[in-house]
């Protein structure tokens, strides 16, 4: 038996127990950096599965470090399984959760006594946490040779071109009046809000196609007599690159400041959390994986464009990374971040669909394990891709 008959078999033996695995996180959704019922149920997974487990890894409770083999390259294969608020795995990150499990085992049955090492990484809080930045942070990937992932969505797509992106949460602060009585003694932080959201709007015709501004208003007055002296919303700003990110932020600030200066209120620009990186496919480890996803039955095509953001971009700044997106049985309309969406991703054609995504990311990593020409391919196309330390606007 050959390394990918043992791949193939050592997935498709764990299947059922993924299977449930899959439906129990699905069951039970959970949120940025709360994921603890599937940091559970995962861990006790690879533990019972003889990886050396380490739970609440790398600072975070609820991320986790599984490992197998020794020596030879080092392969990360990444779990996500944080949920939506209200809508729960509309982003079907229960079923990313068994993809990097489930080809973490078919891996390490695929080495069999060949040096090499296989590091699953349950990575928290993808959705606007920015896990997998804590990950660099605390030095999670210093040694590994690549990281591949797989996620979810109507269609596939073997190299997405995902944004840049950062939020912003601005607040203005205006007086209180009573809007009948004495409006004109109030500052009306509501008109502030909705000026700067329609400078916002104006300012989108203006911006590049692959730009995106989107935000929500989250407090906007208490009662339609009191003139709001208090109100705040949240934005998210994407651009393709981090170069075009920084010019976006820009034009975002003068837009939320000029509400400010139009209404007499005071502004408050807060740039929170830690940005999200545009994606950098690795050319060399994403054909090893079209290749394999053909052989399986699936074919996948490289699509110019996936208009979304990933944490996993900034690991793909670090080391080789794909992210290969592939097709569940969903409605392009009704896509990822959509309740129906959540209905697909706990359909057993969406697991068979996981299960070979699974199969055709072991054994690209089994590739580049076991071929030291691939490796140096992947190697040598990371290095023409990925700017310079200190120099992180260069894309």
């Amino acid at each position: 038996m050959d390394a990918y008959e043992r791949i193939d078999r050592a997935i498709d033996t764990a299947s059922e127990d993924l299977r449930r695995l899959s439906l129990d996180i699905h069951s039970h959704p959970e949120l940025n950096f709360e994921e603890h019922h599937a940091h559970q149920a995962l861990t006790d997974f690879l533990d019972a599965e003889g990886f050396e487990v380490v739970r609440g890894a790398h600072t975070m409770p609820t991320a986790f470090r599984a490992v197998a083999g020794s020596g030879g390259p080092s392969v990360a294969l990444l779990s996500e399984y944080d949920a939506l608020p209200g809508i729960g795995h509309a982003c079907g990150h229960n079923l990313i959760a068994i993809a990097g499990v489930g080809a973490g085992v078919g891996l390490r049955a695929g080495l069999e006594g060949r040096p090499g090492t296989v590091v699953i990484l349950g990575s928290p809080a993808e959705e606007g946490g920015a896990g997998k930045q804590i990950l660099i942070e605390q030095h999670a990937f210093d040694g590994l040779d690549a990281a591949l992932m797989a996620h979810p969505a109507p269609m596939d797509n073997a190299t997405p071109k995902v944004q840049a992106m950062q939020h912003v949460r601005v607040e203005y602060f205006g007086r209180n009046a009573h809007a009948a009585a004495m409006p004109w003694m109030g500052l009306n932080a509501l008109d502030a809000l909705v000026l700067g959201y329609n400078a916002l709007s104006v300012l989108r015709q203006q911006i590049l196609p692959t730009d995106r501004i989107h935000g929500v208003f989250t407090q906007a007055g208490v009662k339609p007599n009191i003139i709001p002296d208090y109100t705040e919303a949240l934005y998210y700003v994407r651009s393709a690159t981090m170069a075009e990110l920084a010019n976006l932020k820009e034009r975002v600030k003068a837009c939320l400041e000029s509400a400010a200066t139009a209404t007499g209120c005071r502004v408050g620009i807060h740039w929170e959390g830690r940005p999200y990186t545009d994606l950098v496919s690795n050319e060399p480890l994403a054909e090893r994986y079209c290749t394999h996803m053909a052989a399986l039955g699936l074919p996948v095509g490289k699509l110019p464009w996936f208009g979304a953001s990933t944490d996993m971009g900034n690991v793909s700044y670090v080391l080789p990374t794909i992210h290969p997106m592939f097709g569940i049985p969903s409605d392009p309309l009704n896509a990822n971040h959509t309740a129906p969406f959540t209905e697909a991703a706990a359909t057993e054609e969406a697991h068979e669909r996981t299960i070979r995504v699974a199969k055709a990311m072991a054994r690209a990593a089994y590739d580049l394990i076991a071929d030291p020409a691939i490796l140096a391919q992947v190697k040598a196309d990371f290095a023409a891709q990925v700017p310079a330390p200190g120099d992180p606007l260069k894309r």
